[in-house]
């Protein structure tokens, strides 16, 4: 890790950061602001990949996951209303998605490096995106996990309401994450943008420096 890699760590930082943050408030029924601020990690993760390779995103995602479990640490000694900001389901299951989904973004990135340029960001995200959203909710809220913290009731989340309110019936937390996945597909949609523009003046930079 160098230091031209420190724009990178320093955004990671700042995203999970300012996620950790934002997931504390509502925006709307099924989603917090922390939702429209963490898919940009795959943003990251991705400009990393693309101009310095995988070894380096690697190690930002790292950084990022470090970040993350100091966030939880400190949540879980803020009680709320409820109790703590941040369980010990909540806790697991976002660090365990955060890395899985990001290391599994990096993989398919390189994967697919050598195709058209908008095709390793898009489908890296919207693979990661998905494990990450699956993997959270699941551990942080499914009823059928409960044996990870016996004494964190979430029976709240498996309520059985119609999905995003209009679709077939299902627990609580489905139309959570339903809601969480949709909002990372437009991102990463839209992240193409300013993936294509940081890229081009990273690589430019590079090259009037070579």
């Amino acid at each position: 890790m160098t230091r031209i890699h420190l724009p990178g760590i320093l955004a990671m930082a700042t995203i999970v950061v300012a996620s950790n943050i934002l997931v504390q408030f509502l925006f709307g029924q099924w989603l917090t602001w922390g939702a429209f601020t963490y898919p940009f990690a795959f943003l990251v993760t991705d400009v990393m990949n693309r101009v310095y390779g995988a070894g380096p995103a690697r190690k930002v995602v790292f950084v990022g996951f470090i970040v993350g479990v100091i966030c939880s640490l400190i949540g879980t000694q803020i009680m709320g209303e409820f109790g703590p900001l941040v369980t010990l389901r909540i806790a697991i299951g976002s660090g365990l998605a955060f890395l899985t989904a990001q290391m599994l973004d990096v993989s398919i990135f390189s994967a697919l490096r050598q195709g058209a340029w908008w095709r390793a960001p898009l489908a890296s995200t919207l693979v990661g995106s998905a494990v990450d959203t699956t993997i959270f909710f699941s551990i942080a809220f499914s009823g059928a996990l409960t044996w990870i913290e016996p004494g964190n009731d979430v029976s709240w989340a498996g309520e059985m309401l119609p999905l995003l309110g209009t679709g077939p019936v299902a627990p609580l937390w489905v139309s959570l994450a339903v809601a969480d996945w949709m909002v990372k597909l437009s991102l990463a949609l839209l992240a193409l943008v300013p993936f294509r523009i940081i890229v081009n003046r990273l690589m430019a930079g590079q090259q009037s420096h070579s």
